[in-house]
């Protein structure tokens, strides 16, 4: 077992460093092989990256795979296999190319549907005898046999119309063994693309290839696994790649997180072996935690019989090119159900989730006020625009928290406001000022504030603000209370000022509506305004 663990130790040495600084990275690496050996998967990398493929050979091998007969099936695995080795292998402005061209070049025949479309329009609906009811008229009924064969035959060769060219390779490739990566590596990088060309043809390849995706990727072809101490080295060292939320720091905090009191489920395709596609963290214990430090850092002092309460602290996507796909939602639901199987002592089903862009949210309404400041001094004899600057000013601090923040942030950031102290404070390259029980005691209550107002807030599209929030609030889940200073590490500090989300795992429903308690609405000064989530929040101090 010792030779394992330092095995383990140094699989993991290069991963863990990748985990705990970015994870960006991912999106443009290339597949793992369809292995479970770590020195394989090593030489695969090798031998893809130090290839040299033209992109001309790249796209005809595409151009094949999608011309051959299907009889012909040797020839379309040998062209498909030529195309995932040399598409790896291209750069990324090769890979954009490719992207392009698939888009355009292989989109739906138009001219085809056109004609399609005329010879439909042409048929005319035959005389019908007057036995026909005005119902069947209204629906387009109609008896005439001969005219019927004709509209199937139309209406079928329409819809093999209305398929673009690259239906075909999408499914080829997923057919082929090691394709179905490949697919989500390509439309990994087709995201990539989109964020900087916004074509309707890129876009229309995304929704296409997510919807097949999707079909593919459904819940009756996933298989749950839990994972263990005991499985291969290679896959946890991609447990450690992938983790997502609470970087894994050493082979013991590994080992916590698979031991007693402790769980760890994946949902795992065969097509990717050896690698979860998605998986979550739960801790079992007495009572819900309100700091994650509690998780992480304490090991269970009881018995797993005497635990109450099943506690989500962690789920992470292994493959950026499935973003979008809803694998989270039916992956809960799983372990929820098999944890209650297993262990019915365990009566509540938490999770304790951070909130990533609550402080960058933050910081860009504190800098539009402090320009806002910067207006109205420059333009003290307007009245109306004095008003309105002061409005604005007093829904971001109450007058009580400025004059607590000018007093007690003074000492560790300038600023003529409390405003532009708790910018210059959030702003900050470090974190002293969670080490100040001065400032934690001024802040608290601002920072709690604002961060309920920015959780009810909506994009323009109609979800959360926050994604971590938006991903519970769209599978259902209630948010019972947020926890102040329940993430004090470096990360938690910078993402969300410490303050964490809990939420009711079992609640599996989605009105639309948010019912808030009158003293949240009253926290945050909120009068009369509809808001459209659904969520049940109860300010809790710690």
């Amino acid at each position: 077992m010792s030779l394992f663990r330092k095995g383990l130790a140094v699989l993991m040495r290069i991963p863990m460093k990748a985990a705990a600084t970015s994870g960006q990275q991912l999106a443009t690496t290339p597949p793992f092989p369809p292995t479970n050996d770590a020195s394989s998967s090593a030489n695969f990398f090798e031998s893809y990256s130090s290839r040299k493929v033209a992109l001309a050979d790249v796209k005809e091998w595409m151009q094949a795979s999608i011309a051959i007969p299907s009889d012909k099936i040797e020839f379309v695995d040998a062209n498909l296999e030529e195309f995932s080795k040399g598409y790896l292998s291209l750069p990324q402005e090769g890979r954009r190319e490719l992207l392009l061209v698939l888009a355009r070049d292989y989109d739906v025949n138009r001219a085809r549907v056109r004609e399609l479309m005329a010879q439909y329009l042409n048929l005319g609906f035959p005389q019908e005898p007057e036995s026909i009811t005005e119902d069947e008229q209204s629906r387009g009924r109609v008896r005439d046999e001969a005219f019927l064969a004709s509209c199937y035959r139309t209406e079928r060769n329409l819809r093999i119309a209305l398929k673009p060219m690259y239906d075909i390779f999408f499914e080829r490739l997923n057919a082929y063994p090691g394709g179905l990566k490949i697919l989500a590596v390509l439309r990994a990088d087709l995201l990539l693309v989109i964020e900087k060309e916004k074509l309707p043809s890129l876009r229309a390849l995304d929704l296409y290839l997510k919807e097949k995706l999707i079909t593919w990727l459904s819940p009756a072809a996933l298989h749950l696994h839990q994972i263990t101490w005991d499985d291969p080295a290679s896959l946890l060292e991609k447990i450690v790649a992938y983790e997502a939320v609470h970087p894994i720091r050493s082979l013991q905090d590994l080992r916590r997180r698979l031991s007693t009191g402790r769980r760890c489920f994946g949902y795992f395709h065969s097509a990717i072996p050896g690698e979860p596609l998605i998986f979550i963290e739960v801790a079992l214990l007495k009572e819900v935690a309100k700091a994650i430090q509690e998780v992480l850092w304490d090991d269970p002092p009881f018995l797993e019989n005497e635990a109450t309460c099943a506690l989500f602290y962690s789920i992470s996507s292994t493959q950026p090119g499935l973003s979008g796909i809803n694998l989270g939602k039916f992956l809960i639901k799983r372990v929820i159900e098999l944890v209650r199987r297993d262990m019915p002592n365990i009566t509540v089903f938490a999770t304790l989730s951070p909130i990533p862009g609550y402080v960058q949210w933050l910081l860009s309404k504190l800098a539009s006020h402090l320009k806002l400041g910067e207006e109205e001094s420059e333009n003290e004899t307007d009245s109306s625009e004095i008003n309105f600057s002061s409005t604005l000013k007093e829904h971001v601090l109450l007058p009580e928290e400025e004059r607590m923040i000018c007093e007690s942030g003074k000492a560790l950031a300038d600023g003529n406001s409390g405003i532009e102290i708790l910018y210059n404070i959030l702003s900050s390259t470090n974190s002293e000022w969670s080490k100040s029980d001065c400032l934690l005691s001024a802040l608290k209550r601002p920072l709690m504030r604002l961060c309920i107002r920015y959780l009810l807030e909506k994009n323009k599209s109609g979800k959360a603000l926050d994604a971590v929030a938006n991903f519970h609030l769209q599978n259902g889940a209630r948010i019972e209370r947020i926890n102040w200073m329940a993430d004090t590490s470096e990360r938690g500090i910078k993402q969300s000022a410490g303050i964490m989300i809990e939420e009711n795992a079992m609640v599996y429903f989605s009105t639309g509506h948010i019912n808030a308690s009158s003293n949240i609405y009253q926290c945050f000064q909120v009068r009369n305004c509809e808001i459209k989530l659904f969520t049940i929040f109860e300010l809790v101090y710690i």
